[in-house]
């Protein structure tokens, strides 16, 4: 539940969606890239046959899908375009066994990043699409767009790179969540 402070469009009176549904990739090669989001994302197979596959992780009946389409060719990295998908994780527990998991199943981070709002690891697909996979660094939505809206983000949108396997190390150790979440300095 929101405070009165934060407002989604919807309860500012917009007709905006009420949520982001899906996406779908277009890939010249199906299997390898429905193997390795069935990997990453645990995801299942709602649907599938030659050229398209539907997968689902939570309670909708597809957020990701999959489609060879006649004519596609591999795309050109730095062509325009959507640069990656994100996916959240309850907590960085959560987070760093994911990373374990899919470390032991070859499937490496291409950069780790904490953006201060997030704590985010990315990775890219057969095919070279990037996802992140994520943790909140704030409790509440009121937190995350004040966040947005500091001076410290200003001066560093991006964020600094971390050692997800020191950041691990920590966690495992003991060190609090709260101490490893954030950026250094905030």
């Amino acid at each position: 539940m929101t405070s009165p402070a934060f407002q989604t469009a919807r309860q500012q009176g917009r007709l905006a969606p009420l949520k982001f549904e899906h996406a779908v990739l277009r890939t010249t090669e199906l299997a390898p890239m429905v193997e390795w989001y069935l990997e990453v994302l645990q995801a299942e197979v709602s649907f599938s046959n030659s050229s398209i596959a539907f997968l689902c992780y939570d309670e909708q009946n597809h957020r990701l899908a999959l489609v060879v389409r006649p004519g596609t060719t591999a795309r050109d990295p730095s062509s325009a375009g959507l640069d990656h998908l994100a996916f959240t994780y309850a907590d960085l527990s959560e987070l760093v066994t994911t990373y374990e998991r899919l470390q032991a199943s070859g499937i490496a981070p291409t950069r780790c990043m904490n953006h201060g709002s997030s704590m985010s690891l990315y990775y890219a697909d057969p095919d070279g699409n990037q996802i992140e996979l994520k943790v909140d660094s704030f409790d509440t939505c009121e937190q995350q767009h004040a966040w947005m809206r500091s001076e410290a983000f200003a001066q560093n949108p991006v964020g600094t790179p971390f050692d997800i396997d020191e950041l691990a190390t920590q966690l495992k150790a003991g060190v609090p969540a709260h101490h490893l979440i954030g950026r250094p300095g905030d």
